[in-house]
């Protein structure tokens, strides 16, 4: 093959998969910012602002000359220290802060936990529906996603037996993430107590993203999985961020614990792919984590209200079933009632196809269910205002209504 004949991106860069979620969000942006009238339920961002105080640390920090150099790649030590300690208050997970990498985000914490973890070859469970970024961050550490289903008939929770099922001498990891994006699952006390003496059993990482660890609601319970089952904790890697918790998803500061020689090898990486995380956005992030969590209680009531209110709305929409989610700030109908009906003129057989004409035609921006690795769904955050909740909803249930 002659150089110009050859592909001008690798296989494994080539290979990767756009963002559904950033992409709906990107083309609701577009045709907002064209004049069109639209509903964006696309992005998995809380629609407050950052907190004051947690800003004002910024402003501070930005002007400290000691900020304006390279620091630690691995964190501040001070935010370190700070998140070891919230890790213990938040979840009674007791670690050092020399278990702690600060990253650039979840999802840099996502990416390097797979690739210090996989081989080639190695298979990761994969509870579906799943984040999108997951399956890609797997494959380019060179590990198989290996989908395990679920669906509402369960409350979209994964069970020992399906992991069992899925498991061969390949599994070297499980994903875990509950509360759950896209879902809004969250795993019982038991569930999670049983997941985790599985995969000590069989000798199993675990990683578990406890992003939206904050967001739950009723009932519902976030146990970290460490907790649960103490011997888990030297092949448990946790996943975290002030993102979804302070509304500072542009911030970029998330964070990975584990075994200190899993730690120091994703480090490592680290100091090579990006060095430390900005440290502007490290002092805000120190900010949020040593100060209380009022700001987090207001924002987890208004979700709270807004998920009653669009589970019910959702649910008379003709041909969508939707259960209620108990954790993060997501609604995750099925939509399989209108596929296959034709519609303004269009006859949608899946819910890509779905969602499309949605935007199309009503001005809702949605993300379908095969960017979840479950087609026939949609995802709708309800992390925005009631009334813009209210109206892009009321919408689908006049478009829809008119399904033969």
């Amino acid at each position: 093959m002659s150089p110009t004949s050859r592909p001008r991106t690798s296989a494994r860069i080539g290979g990767i998969a756009e963002s559904a979620t950033l992409a709906v969000d990107a083309k609701a942006k577009a045709k907002k910012a064209a004049g069109e009238d639209v509903v964006g339920f696309g992005a998995g961002e809380p629609d407050f602002a950052t907190p004051d105080l947690i800003v004002e640390a910024a402003v501070r920090a930005a002007r400290e000359p000691r900020f304006h150099r390279y620091t630690p790649a691995g964190g501040l030590p001070e935010l370190k220290d700070a998140i070891a300690a919230k890790t213990k208050r938040d979840s009674g997970y007791d670690v050092s802060a020399s278990q702690v990498l600060v990253t650039n985000g979840g999802k840099q914490a996502v990416y390097e936990a797979f690739a210090t973890l996989l081989d080639p070859g190695d298979e990761v469970l994969l509870p579906a529906p799943y984040w999108t970024t997951y399956p890609e961050a797997i494959r380019l550490a060179g590990g198989i996603p290996v989908e395990v289903h679920t669906d509402e008939s369960s409350g979209y929770r994964v069970q020992v037996a399906q992991l069992e099922a899925a498991r061969t001498e390949r599994t070297k990891v499980l994903l875990w993430c509950s509360p759950s994006n896209p879902t809004g699952a969250v795993a019982t006390p038991a569930e999670v107590e049983a997941v985790g003496r599985w995969a000590v059993e069989h000798g199993i990482w675990v990683v578990a993203d406890e992003i939206y660890e904050h967001l739950v609601y009723g009932d519902a319970e976030h146990v970290s999985m460490p907790v649960a089952v103490p011997d888990l904790a030297d092949t448990c890697v946790v996943v975290n961020g002030v993102a979804k918790t302070y509304a500072m998803t542009g911030w970029r500061v998330g964070w990975l614990i584990g075994p200190l020689d899993i730690v120091k090898a994703a480090t490592n990486l680290q100091s090579h792919a990006t060095s430390n995380v900005a440290n502007v956005s490290q002092a805000a992030a120190l900010e949020a984590l040593t100060g209380d969590l009022s700001a987090v209680a207001e924002m987890r009531s208004a979700f709270d209200r807004r998920r009653q209110l669009m589970v019910r709305l959702l649910n008379e929409v003709p041909g969508v079933t939707c259960p209620e989610p108990e954790g993060a700030f997501y609604c995750y109908p099925s939509v399989k009632g209108v596929l296959g009906k034709k519609l303004r003129g269009r006859t949608p057989q899946t819910s890509a196809e779905l969602a499309e004409l949605l935007l199309d035609e009503a001005g809702v921006a949605v993300v379908p269910g095969e960017a979840f690795g479950t087609p026939g769904y949609f995802r709708l955050s309800y992390a925005l205002s009631d009334a813009d909740l209210e109206k892009g909803v009321l919408r689908m249930k006049e478009l829809f209504a008119e399904a033969t």
